[in-house]
């Protein structure tokens, strides 16, 4: 056992040594010291989500402790990844400084000298990552992504790309004849189009259908328990 703690001021620092004391081989925590990028995979998920939950009810007690977990999720990753020799956390740092300086060279010197004629966040992505084609746009969106956010960024860069222009009138057809398809053959695949083709009106419509469907499901379970006799009904 170790007579060891964090002394203030507390820093990613001591984080990173706690983490470090937890996965030592000899004497860690049996299950720090076992886990995997692979075995808290979803850990990282959930973290994040209980985050987005924090923000939702503007809680900032419980978002300053969220975002807390979220962080050693990131330095548990990170350390991982040293023990391995690939990197650190120092470095996760410097990169992301580095691209938040070369995405906004209209507030850093260095990258205007670097950027002299490019306009708008989306093509100083594409310089950065080396994106020149439809394939390279659409094969940067990452599939782990939640169906609804995907489709969106998915037809979001179609568009950029001109491998689609649709106006509003298009794209409600396109709707119209997705939910005529889910009429005729109620099936995965045509609920599937009936569900991207909303997607896309949604997009021009500047509505997040992610955060749309979300915050309409808080809605059902409001109304639902709104309705309910007695609180805590048991469901038979």
């Amino acid at each position: 056992m170790l007579d060891w703690q964090p002394k203030a001021p507390y820093t990613a620092e001591q984080l990173l040594e706690i983490l470090r004391i937890l996965r030592d081989p000899e004497n860690g925590c049996p299950w720090d010291k076992v886990q995997t990028h692979a075995s808290i995979r979803k850990n990282f998920l959930e973290e994040t989500c209980e985050v987005l939950e924090a923000i939702d009810a503007d809680d900032p007690v419980l978002m300053q402790e969220e975002l807390g977990d979220v962080l050693m999720q990131v330095a548990f990753h990170a350390v991982m990844e040293e023990e391995r020799g690939h990197f650190t956390f120092e470095d996760v740092c410097r990169e992301v400084c580095e691209k938040l300086v070369f995405r906004h060279p209209n507030i850093f010197a260095s990258s205007a000298a670097q950027n002299a004629g490019i306009n708008g966040w989306d093509a100083l992505k594409n310089k950065e990552k080396g994106r020149t084609t439809l394939a390279d746009e659409l094969g940067t969106v990452p599939a782990t992504l939640p169906a609804l956010m995907r489709a969106q960024k998915l037809q979001k860069r179609a568009d950029r790309c001109g491998a689609a222009q649709p106006d509003k009138t298009r794209v409600q057809q396109a709707l119209q004849d997705a939910l005529d398809g889910w009429s005729r053959e109620q099936d995965a695949r045509t609920a599937g189009e009936l569900l991207f083709a909303a997607a896309n009106a949604m997009r021009l419509a500047g509505v997040d259908a992610e955060e749309a469907l979300t915050f309409a499901s808080k809605r059902f379970c409001a109304g639902l328990l709104e309705q309910e006799p007695q609180s805590g009904t048991q469901v038979e």
